[in-house]
């Protein structure tokens, strides 16, 4: 079994809020085959503890606005990682030491990545937008 279409469509949604934000590595997995407590990891990295704080703020406000509520949320007065839980789908933002420490992707290696929209890949290290997930596709540059 993998994740819902519901809870794909809170993934992309919430990556989209934290891209609007400069969130970086954003990257969704499918751990519905490993959890039975919920279907999709969305995690993303902010630079500081109040970008951080800003892409939890977006994010529960995209997912809102599509009748999706936490039922938990952990870590926000700290700023450094926060846990969104919405049932379908658990969101973390990490400030981006932590993410490093934790490695949640090394954690949840066995599980398959949800593919996420081209331009919610952000910027790679040399400044040009992801292109990771598109094998077999032209790149537009």
């Amino acid at each position: 079994m993998s994740a819902s279409d519901r809870a794909i469509d809170l993934t992309i949604a919430a990556a989209r809020a934290a891209a609007d934000l400069k969130a970086e590595e954003i990257i969704a997995l499918d751990v519905s085959e490993q959890l039975v407590l919920t279907d999709a990891f969305l995690i993303a990295s902010g630079t500081n503890e109040r970008q951080v704080n800003a892409i939890v703020d977006a994010v529960e406000e995209a997912l809102h606005k599509l009748g999706a509520k936490p039922l938990r949320r952990e870590g926000r007065s700290e700023g450094r990682w926060v846990l969104l839980d919405f049932g379908d789908v658990v969101v973390h933002v990490q400030h981006a030491e932590d993410r490093v420490y934790y490695a949640l992707e090394r954690l949840w290696k066995d599980c398959p990545v949800i593919e996420l929209p081209a331009d919610l890949h952000g910027p790679d290290d040399d400044g040009t937008e992801g292109t990771e997930g598109t094998e077999g596709t032209e790149d537009p540059r």
